[in-house]
């Protein structure tokens, strides 16, 4: 039987509130959800901008290179907080208040031992990674130390990640959001603090970054938990969430299940990466540059497409969790809608003013031209990629994660990248940029058929 739901507090959306459409509650939870994601990466950006303005293109390289190794590396976590945002919104929609406190505090044990081995082994084996990946010689040192640095940070950054997460699966976007305000304040006052050496600081070069990402991220996830703990939120980090992180095996294994194959996913998209990295740096530290600049831009085309993701797997799953799949198909139509008017316009404003944005990462005529074509070629797909993330969101809230993570796996490893080699060598590093669209048109089309034929048809349970 379902329990009563407590009333929502101020920042929570009440997605059963019949008085508004769908798509309005849906654009109210993701507002605040985009600009956290475009503040996540606003503070790479900044620091991107001054490390190729302040420094150089080689600095600017040195930090591109290692993203892909990084974001391998915290994959496994990703997985595993979006599994338990699932068990969270259904709870939450339930009215199991203990049962999202056990799913809370069982995720942030697992964080917290993955971010010490992730920062273990990274901490020794960043020079072998980037020579795995083929890292120009001239960015290797620079490269090395920042993503040293990095690692040291994970045993912190992963239990705040974690957090937002929790907090998103209660229908509560505003909270993160504005933690995120802090933390990118600081890192683009602390950055060039570091750079240049204001106030008697020292000169860190492109470790400047990194650090200052690292206090940025540390006050803001200690302020966080200040206020959860004033307010008296369920997911408060106090005594009885700290009995929690006693890990329930049960729940565990819930989140495991439906954690492993969306971070398997994750670390496939990453592992991808890294080869597209490898392959664009066989046409020297220029090309990586530009790749650089490119990622940064792509990350705020695809923010719409992931924001909208998010959101329809925690609506979705909150309707499963007070047993109204009623709802389920406005979910899938507000989603799908708002993907193609707020993605068509970043992405329409992306190729009017291309050569203008990406001047604020690169300088140097021959990056800034690779950029450019990189652009041109993309932009456009990311439009069907959000679709698809839109309909694998719906899909996984019920637990269906298998189909849409080997779809998704399919469109990456046996499209993508295959795709990105042999029109490399038929047209040089446009070639490269050719395999993104093509995965994308056949993404969208698989998580289609799947829905339409196999996934809408099923009767969906709890999970917990």
């Amino acid at each position: 039987m379902t329990a009563a739901r407590p009333a929502p507090r101020r920042g929570q959306v009440n997605i059963f509130d019949e008085s508004r459409p769908m798509w309005r509650l849906f654009l109210i939870f993701l507002v605040p959800l985009l600009l956290s994601n475009i503040l996540q990466s606003a503070s790479q950006t900044v620091a991107s901008i001054y490390l190729g303005q302040l420094i150089g293109v080689r600095a600017l390289a040195a930090v591109s290179g290692i993203f892909p190794i990084i974001f391998l590396l915290i994959s496994f976590l990703i997985g595993l907080s979006s599994g338990s945002t699932i068990l969270i919104g259904q709870a939450f929609g339930g009215g199991n208040v203990p049962a999202m406190k056990r799913v809370a505090g069982t995720t942030l044990s697992i964080s917290v031992l993955l971010g010490i081995a992730v920062a273990l082994i990274g901490i020794f084996l960043t020079p072998d990674l980037l020579r795995l990946i083929r890292t120009p010689p001239d960015i290797m040192n620079g490269a090395t130390v920042y993503a040293q640095i990095l690692f040291v940070s994970c045993p912190m950054f992963f239990p705040y990640l974690a957090y937002t997460t929790f907090i998103r699966g209660t229908g509560d976007s505003q909270t993160p959001f504005y933690f995120l305000i802090v933390s990118t304040i600081l890192i683009a006052v602390l950055t060039p603090a570091f750079i240049l050496g204001w106030a008697g600081l020292p000169r860190l070069g492109v470790a400047s970054a990194a650090i200052a990402g690292y206090i940025g991220n540390s006050v803001a996830f200690v302020a966080l938990l200040a206020l959860l703990a004033r307010r008296k939120d369920p997911l408060s980090f106090d005594f009885e969430m700290m009995r929690d992180m006693r890990v329930d095996w049960k729940i565990f294994k819930a989140v495991v299940r439906l954690g492993v194959p969306i971070g398997l996913q994750v670390i496939m998209v990453a592992l991808a990466e890294i080869a597209v990295i490898t392959f664009v740096n066989r046409f020297g530290s220029d090309a990586t540059a530009a790749y650089g600049a490119v990622n940064q831009i792509v990350g705020y085309v695809q923010f719409p497409a992931i924001s909208i993701g998010i959101a329809a797997s925690i609506f979705g799953a909150q309707c499963i969790g007070a047993k109204r799949e009623d709802k389920l198909n406005s979910v899938i139509r507000s989603g799908v809608g708002l993907n193609y008017v707020i993605g068509g316009i970043i992405i329409a404003i992306c190729y009017i003013f291309a050569w203008n944005i990406l001047g604020w990462f690169v300088t140097s005529k021959h990056p800034l031209e690779i950029a450019h074509g990189l652009l041109m070629i993309t932009l456009w797909s990311y439009l069907l990629f959000g679709n698809s993330s839109v309909l694998s969101g719906v899909m996984r809230s019920s637990g269906a994660v298998f189909w849409p993570t080997v779809n998704g796996i399919f469109a990456i490893w046996a499209v993508e990248v295959p795709a990105a080699w042999i029109l490399m060598h038929k047209y040089g590093i446009d070639g490269i940029w050719m395999g993104y669209p093509i995965a994308y048109v056949v993404v969208v089309l698989l998580q289609f058929t799947y829905y339409e034929l196999f996934w809408k048809r099923k009767t969906h349970e709890r999970l917990i």
